[in-house]
């Protein structure tokens, strides 16, 4: 299993400046490669392999324009045309949007594997650079001097704050110990989150917070010079109004969905469609602060390492609608309606909590626990703990109820 440790780097003038040239080549790399490979496929019909761009980066290095490609090393530029190639696959394959040119304002990567860095007694020294770089390292239970990585990422924030990432392979966990308890969730947005427990989980809207201060760090910088020194400082400013808002969303998700796979054995969400849900201009920013992208990543690989099973169940289920003591299904409920009577058993329910307790009944048919609780139709598990069901089990696409 591949782990990744972030820290804060401090690289001195000397290695910053060979850290930015860098930054600067990948990024040429990246756009030249991208605009030659988008005009040999729409003018001639070509398809690019990673072998010609190979060849054209090594013939670029051997011109007089692109000879400054040589004073960096080589690795983040093959590392480049790696992620470029691996992007269009994943394009080709509808796992991703078309790949997009880099832009000097965003946040700035290198990628180097082991000939281009050396890890010794916890201390890095990276290519073209003379003194070790400077870091502080905050995982107490890790030892950095036996630390071994496969890979080192050195990135630049739009703020200007520097990072390291290692990549280091190591063993699975050890499962952790049962629970006994499967529970179910259901997103929204008054409430971040109702578990069948009837738990509520309040959504802190960090992004409203912090959309005053947001708001005017950018008309601030709107109204200076573009390339201007004090465009420049504005732009810090905005960039670091986001980086809180991101690192509280982070730190929240994170708290949230490992204390849910500390609790339950089997965790039941929703699949829900955020990219068509955010086209709603009403509700966009909302749903974007919230994070249940996010959620759902940090659920499914913490499950995975601490041996739990996450079961996502489809996005057209009626759980909001279908009464969770007798299994009525309403014909019709308004999105305004947060409490409704049941009209055959006369149970009162709460929108959220009905709902929460129906999804992790469907989950409970996925595992096999009692298989008449809940239709199964568009209902499928992820993960390896539990034995495949009957149901239909595909990973990525979403069958509708016919």
């Amino acid at each position: 299993m591949r782990t990744a440790y972030k820290c804060r780097a401090y690289p001195d003038p000397e290695q910053a400046a060979v850290f930015n040239r860098t930054f600067g080549c990948v990024r040429l790399v990246w756009n030249k490669t991208l605009s030659e490979r988008h005009a040999a496929y729409h003018q001639r019909g070509e398809k690019t392999s990673y072998k010609q761009t190979d060849a054209a980066l090594t013939g670029w290095k051997k011109t007089e324009d692109l000879a400054f490609l040589s004073e960096v090393s080589s690795v983040p530029l093959q590392q480049t045309l790696r992620h470029q190639h691996a992007a269009f696959a994943n394009f080709f394959a509808g796992r991703a949007k078309y790949p997009r040119f880099k832009s000097r304002g965003s946040r700035q990567t290198a990628h180097y594997t082991r000939s281009a860095f050396r890890m010794k007694n916890g201390e890095l020294s990276m290519a073209k650079t003379r003194a070790p770089l400077r870091f502080v390292w905050s995982f107490e239970g890790v030892d950095l001097t036996a630390l071994n990585p496969t890979m080192v990422v050195i990135s630049r924030e739009a703020d200007g704050r520097w990072y390291v990432t290692f990549a280091v392979d190591t063993e699975a966990p050890d499962p952790m110990d049962e629970a006994r308890h499967a529970i179910g969730i259901d997103l929204g947005i008054k409430d971040f989150a109702v578990t069948s427990d009837g738990e509520r989980i309040a959504n802190p809207r960090h992004l409203e917070r912090k959309a005053r201060n947001l708001a005017r760090y950018q008309r601030r910088m709107a109204r200076c010079q573009r390339g201007s020194m004090n465009r420049r400082k504005a732009k810090a400013k905005v960039a670091r109004a986001h980086r809180k808002v991101r690192n509280a969303r982070n730190d929240f998700l994170h708290r949230v969905s490992t204390n849910l796979v500390r609790r339950a054995d089997t965790i039941v969400i929703e699949d829900l469609a955020v990219k068509n849900m955010v086209k709603n201009r009403t509700l966009a920013r909302v749903i974007s602060d919230a994070g249940w992208g996010e959620f759902r990543r940090q659920l499914e690989y913490k499950a995975e390492r601490a041996g739990r099973t996450l079961i996502v169940i489809d996005r057209w289920y009626p759980s909001s609608k279908t009464c969770s003591a007798c299994g009525h299904l309403l014909t019709r409920l308004s999105l305004s309606t947060r409490h409704w009577t049941c009209p055959a058993c006369r149970t009162r329910h709460d929108r959220d909590i009905n709902a929460a307790k129906n999804i992790v009944a469907a989950g409970r048919a996925v595992a096999g626990d009692n298989p008449g609780d809940a239709c199964g139709a568009g209902v499928r598990r992820q993960g390896s703990s539990l034995p495949q069901s009957a149901l239909n089990q595909e990973t990525r696409a979403v069958r509708r109820p016919v």
